[in-house]
């Protein structure tokens, strides 16, 4: 299932870079997302290529009863993004999302760049994999919903710690 997301930031591409970079925005940006626990290492900087990953720990409130038979009462969520190191105006990156114990699997294409009323577009795009037997199109649209959800929290946390 392909999965696209995007938020407008009110800044440029280079201070986004910087922002995504920042382990202390990233710590925030996954609290934001309702994690009980979290993990993140920043390894890089936003002047050259970076990697941030985070892994945290969801409650399944969220997800449909029947299927939290399949996951339990908590979710463990491995995230990697993967920034090249930026060009004139643009920065491309990968990222890959994973749920431990579950063959739920997103990977994609990540972009900075202008956006047309100003500010800095950040678009994510990818294709949402979940390996179930029988239930695989219907947890990929409850995981699909989840990264939506997940990444717009994450938009809001961006916007507030650019205003600050």
């Amino acid at each position: 299932m392909h999965v696209s997301v995007q938020a407008v930031y009110d800044a440029d591409v280079d201070l986004v870079g910087q922002m995504l970079a920042d382990e202390d925005f990233v710590t925030q940006k996954v609290r934001s997302t309702g994690a009980t626990w979290q993990q993140v290492d920043v390894v890089g900087g936003a002047a050259e290529s970076f990697t941030v990953t985070t892994r945290r720990q969801l409650p399944t409130t969220d997800i449909p009863a029947q299927f939290r038979s399949l996951v339990g009462s908590n979710l463990e969520v491995r995230q990697v993004e993967a920034w090249e190191a930026p060009e004139t105006g643009v920065r491309r990156g990968t990222v890959v999302i994973e749920i431990a114990g579950v063959p739920v699997r997103l990977s994609g294409r990540m972009r900075l760049e202008p956006a047309a009323e100003g500010g800095t577009l950040h678009r994510v795009d990818g294709e949402l994999k979940a390996s179930i037997p029988l239930f695989g199109a219907a947890v990929e649209q409850a995981t699909a919903g989840a990264v939506r959800e997940a990444f717009a929290a994450e938009a809001r946390a961006g916007a507030a710690w650019l205003g600050r």
